[in-house]
Parts: C-alpha cells; structure tokens; sequence
C-alpha cells in the first residue's frame, strides 16, 4: 500500500493503493482512492485524472518495417505462413518499455523452419519488450526473415502516412498508449454542508507501465499544463478596440524564468520541473530515468552525481549549468563535499 499526504488549511488528503494485480504480462491493473474531497471536487478531478491517463501517457512501439526482399505490403512469400501485411499488424502488437526520445533501430534476422516471436527482435539496451511470446510470424521452411525496424516513443495514436514502397520501407500505425482503460467512481458520506467524498480510480496498463506508474506521469503531465497560469497575474492583459478583444503579450519559457527568478514572493523549486528547461532530449530522458523530476532535485545533486548517472556526459553536465547560471543564477557544486 502506498500512501502521500497533502496538508490544506482544514484537511489531510491522503492517497493510496487499495489493489494491485498482475492479470497477464500485457494486463496490469491497479485501483488507488483519494480522500476526503469536498463535494464536487471527486468528479473534477476524477475526469482531468482520466483524460490525462488515455490521452497524455506516453508509450514506445514499432512504427517502421522495411526488407530487402519484400516488392510490397500485401506479399506472400513460399515458406512463410503469413502474408507481409499480417506480419505488420504482429509487429503493431509488440509491447515495449523505454524512456527514449527519438528513433530507435531495431532488426529481425532469423532462419526457418521455426516459430517468429517477440523474442527474436534486437532491440538497443534501453529497450524492453515485455512480452517475448508475441507471435510474428511462422516459418515453414528453412528460409530467411530479415526485417529492419524503427522503434519511436510518442503519445496518443498516429495513423501510418501514405507510402509509395519505393525504398521497401512500411510504416505501421502507432499505438503509444499504454493505458487501455481508465474508470472513476465517487463515494459520498456526511449530510448537508459537512459532506463529502471518496475519489475511486481504476487503471488498467499493457504492461509497458505500472498503473501506479501512469498515475504519477498523467498527474505530472496535468501540473505542467497548469504551472503557466500561476503567472497569469504578472502579464498585462490589453484591450484591441480594433479587434475587440483581450490580448496577452506572448511569453517565451525563458522569459517566466527570468520571472520566477526575480519574482520577490518565488516559487518553490519543487513546482519547477525539468521538463520546462528546454534541456536537450537526451539530457533530460536521462535525469528522468534517474528520478530527478524537480529543480529541487537536481540542486541536491552534484556534478559529480550527475557525471555517474549511465550515459551522461561532460556536454550534459554543462548543458545543466549553462541553464542554471543564466536563468536562475545558481551552480551545482563539483562533489558533494565542496564548499
């Protein structure tokens, strides 16, 4: 059971794990309550919480397949017991696990006669397939299956673009969300000005994620998309009287933290996170994988911690203080011992 407390001015919101199974390798599922919520406040944020589940998670999967041997999509090759197309839609199936951002490369290189699974794809180290006994194809004679992939993280679903095969290469539609399904429901107790509720979240995964994984990423990816109204009051609203309307200036990420930074009230350094930095994608994807979400985070570390975290470089490292030195005046000191 998992539990974190948020202190209000006249409650203790408490979350936490009431259930958590395993149904098969590609069906997790987990139910998590939150409580007590004033009436209304359940559904409100049941329905955010829901919408960011199926819609902001990120997921990784194949979206490329291209051979050398393969004259079209809708091929049937002597040997082999599913067409090419077939063998597209196994390859739409596969479940992966990863914190990569950009393309990634992949390959299949076997020999049959033999089964084709999951398990026969060479994948880079930082991805995971997390079911290896997905069926690709089955070879009924001692032909070869040569196939080059191309493995993307991305959100939501992207339909495979139009492609003319001119270079052997077949796109495959991308299904990057691994949250399959989501329900909330509320539980009401008390009478009249005194009541109130129970939030209940249902979350079920593909397995690429836990559903306590999904609920901590859909609820950081919600902040993110809120932190820029806490700085609605500091920007000068004016009326068009040409346009009749309001317009705001437009701000620049590093023109608000400029404005954190000179801000005399602040912001606390947990509520900036390092997604907003604009630090290269390599750079961030590995303070991610390292659970350094805040810049309240990263000003713990230094660079020496930083410089042992797996593929960080020296660039990296400078890249950090680079940020850090312009907009906010700080450093990271060189190990934990300086002074």
């Amino acid at each position: 059971m998992v539990r974190e407390e948020v202190v209000g001015s006249t409650r203790t919101l408490q979350w936490k794990c009431v259930e958590s199974r395993v149904d098969s390798k590609r069906l997790y599922y987990g139910r998590f309550i939150l409580s007590p919520l004033m009436k209304g406040q359940a559904d409100t944020i049941g329905i955010a919480l829901r919408r960011a589940l199926l819609g902001e998670i990120e997921g990784t999967c194949i979206t490329r397949a291209k051979s050398k041997n393969v004259p079209h999509e809708y091929t049937t090759i002597v040997g082999m017991e599913e067409s090419i197309h077939e063998i597209l839609l196994n390859l739409k199936e596969i479940v992966l696990r990863s914190n990569i951002y950009g393309v990634r490369d992949a390959s299949i290189c076997v020999k049959g006669p033999r089964y084709v699974t999951a398990q026969d794809i060479i994948s880079p180290p930082s991805v995971k397939i997390v079911d290896t006994t997905q069926h690709i194809s089955n070879l009924t004679e001692p032909i070869d299956l040569c196939i080059e992939l191309e493995i993307k993280r991305d959100r939501g679903y992207r339909t495979k673009p139009a492609n003319n095969s001119q270079d052997r290469s077949y796109p495959i539609d991308a299904v990057s969300m691994p949250v399959r399904n989501v329900n909330h429901s509320i539980h009401s107790y008390g009478n009249g000005n005194e009541k109130q509720e129970i939030l209940f979240l249902e979350i079920w995964t593909n397995g690429s994620l836990t559903p306590k994984e999904a609920l901590y990423e859909a609820s950081r990816n919600l902040i993110d998309l809120f932190i820029p109204f806490l700085h609605a009051e500091e920007e000068d609203i004016n009326f068009d009287e040409k346009k009749n309307r309001f317009t705001l200036p437009l701000f620049t990420f590093q023109d608000r933290l400029t404005n954190i930074k000179t801000n005399k009230r602040g912001i606390p350094l947990k509520y900036i996170f390092i997604d907003q930095l604009e630090l290269p994608s390599r750079t961030y994807n590995c303070l991610k994988r390292s659970n350094i979400h805040t810049l309240l985070d990263l000003l713990s570390k230094s660079q020496e911690d930083l410089m042992r975290i797996e593929y960080f470089r020296i660039e990296d490292v400078e890249d950090i203080l680079d940020t850090l030195q312009k907009y906010f005046e700080m450093d990271l000191p060189k190990n934990k011992f300086s002074f």
